[in-house]
């Protein structure tokens, strides 16, 4: 692991405060400028440049700053367009999302809630490469989930009206909190686990192979968006990748270099037809970051 986990799993909770100390931390010390500059350097020859989604990466970075999507299509949206709500009988604040209540942390600020929000919806827009479905990638009609890293809930909102039921595996109890209140009207479609999801059955942690067994489900859909940790899901999850049942599966390969490489690897040997996302990201919030800099958001795996 070429980075704490420990690390990117509070960076992952306590956005957005922890996005602005780091970024202000990289802007003061010219971090994210001096990135910037090796990223197009070190695709600087046609070798490098060996593709059209790279070019237009390079293309957007010889004229604007770096950011995490390294596109124009962040440019649609803006923070203070996001309406906060709040909920006096539980005391915690809101925004709609498709109509439908999403709570955030009670601790956070209404400014953090507008910043949060905004970049869950730049991360799940339709150029996106952090989104986890599209057209010809989707949810049918009463499947069984696991949301695995659910955090706010907005992948299962998203879906909640089409699904038979999910599992949203959260350990922040602040996010369950906030969970239990924006899925308070599916209460018979979800359940939250307070558990890590793992290759290890222990007191706070729990396989999904596991899981089934003990829970006597089947999953159809898995999504895995688990700060650098997505490695040890995947072996968790032997028994239910061996099974020739029909289960679809969206995996991040952004927290670390080359996990795109070995978790298509992984699942190819189940007999997944595997894709990523369209797109690059640059995680800079990995602390190790180093050529080829630019990462696929995720991969799409169907059996």
């Amino acid at each position: 692991m070429m980075y704490d986990r420990k690390i990117v799993r509070v960076y992952k909770r306590l956005i957005p405060k922890i996005l602005r100390d780091k970024i202000t931390i990289l802007r003061n010390s010219g971090g994210l400028n001096t990135i910037r500059r090796n990223i197009l350097s070190y695709y600087s020859s046609p070798v490098g440049a060996n593709s059209d989604e790279i070019k237009q990466v390079l293309g957007y970075l010889k004229k604007k700053p770096l950011r995490l999507f390294p596109y124009r299509f962040p440019d649609k949206y803006d923070a203070s367009d996001i309406k906060v709500y709040h909920d006096d009988q539980l005391n915690l604040n809101y925004v709609l999302h498709q109509e439908k209540r999403m709570y955030f942390k009670r601790s956070w600020a209404i400014n953090d809630i507008r910043e949060n929000y905004t970049n869950l919806l730049i991360e799940q827009d339709e150029d996106s490469p952090h989104r986890y479905l599209n057209e010809k990638f989707n949810i049918n009609p009463g499947f069984v989930v696991a949301d695995v890293g659910a955090a706010e809930g907005i992948f299962s909102l998203s879906i909640i009206n089409d699904v038979k039921k999910i599992y949203l595996f959260e350990t922040d109890t602040e996010w369950i909190e906030a969970l239990r209140a924006t899925f308070c009207p599916w209460i018979d479609k979800i359940e939250i686990v307070n558990r890590f999801v793992s290759d290890k059955n222990t007191a706070d942690a729990i396989s999904l192979d596991e899981f089934e067994k003990r829970e006597h489900v089947s999953f159809d859909f898995i999504k895995v968006d688990i700060d650098g940790a997505e490695d040890m899901l995947l072996k968790g999850c032997h028994e239910i990748f061996s099974e020739t049942r029909k289960i679809k599966l969206a995996v991040c390969t952004y927290h670390n270099a080359g996990d795109e490489l070995l978790f298509s690897n992984i699942l190819k040997n189940y007999n997944f037809s595997v894709s990523p996302s369209l797109g690059y990201m640059v995680f800079y919030y990995d602390l190790a970051l180093s050529a080829p800099y630019l990462r696929r958001g995720l991969l799409r795996a169907i059996k």
